[in-house]
């Protein structure tokens, strides 16, 4: 049996493991549940396929977590951010459409239809959120996806907050939740992001690099995360063993 061969997968995937489950402890405050009587501008939630049945819970749970925190003012406005990327219907359209019937007030939610991943759900939504006037601004979702987007943000937009959902304030299960007219989201001649992209480019939109300029107008190399280059130092050795990561690496480390 060839060790290396053998082992490369392993090592790969407890690595990444580790380092998608690292917090820093500088950032610990930023992801309490809730932070006292902290009143944000304006939060961002993530979306999800929307016709995909493994993601009804997850699209329920960071609606319902928005909505607790629109009622509870500790958010006055709320983005709704994605695009149609692996269903023809826009991911910021449908959750707004869930938060009118969820009588969340349509002055106060926003869509922002350009995001392809989650990194580029907190860049196109941070600009939507300054374009706005929005200030103090946190993103609202999931345990999980807080932590993979925790070093992005960090390095990124270190004055965004994040409020992983607390499921004892939703009653996920029995909350109510309303049937929806997703037409208005519908896109004609859809087609999937799997489609429109090869593997390579999609590695790149989820490490960030699809977007042309960073933020704060910071160059290639400040918008690269810790996460992100530890990454490719694991990807690069095992290239001798996978044609495939060397596509992915070579993708990757492209510049722009």
């Amino acid at each position: 049996m060839n060790y290396r061969r053998f082992s490369t997968p392993a090592f790969l995937s407890c690595a990444i493991t580790f380092l998608c489950s690292y917090v820093h402890p500088h950032d610990k405050q930023k992801t309490k549940k809730e932070k006292g009587n902290d009143t944000y501008d304006v939060i961002i939630v993530p979306g999800v396929p929307y016709e995909d049945p493994a993601m009804k819970l997850i699209l329920k749970s960071r609606i319902l977590w928005a909505k607790y925190l629109y009622d509870t003012k500790t958010a006055r406005n709320i983005i709704f951010s994605g695009s149609s990327v692996y269903s023809p219907y826009v991911e910021g359209h449908i959750m707004r459409i869930y938060a009118d019937s969820l009588r969340i007030p349509s002055k106060h939610t926003f869509s922002e239809t350009q995001a392809e991943h989650s990194t580029e759900n907190i860049y196109y939504s941070v600009l939507m959120a300054r374009k706005l006037g929005f200030k103090k601004i946190a993103v609202a979702t999931d345990q999980y996806q807080a932590v993979i987007l925790n070093l992005y943000i960090r390095k990124n937009f270190p004055e965004v907050e994040i409020l992983p959902i607390d499921y004892e304030k939703i009653d996920l299960f029995t909350a109510y939740w309303p049937e929806i007219d997703e037409t208005p989201a519908f896109v004609e001649n859809f087609v999937s992001l799997v489609k429109r992209e090869n593997p390579g480019k999609r590695f790149k939109g989820t490490l960030g690099r699809n977007v042309n300029d960073a933020a704060n107008d910071s160059t290639y190399e400040n918008t690269r995360t810790p996460f992100i280059s530890g990454l490719l130092r694991m990807v690069k050795p095992a290239m001798a063993t996978s044609p495939f990561l060397s596509v992915i690496y070579n993708t990757a480390t492209k510049q722009p």
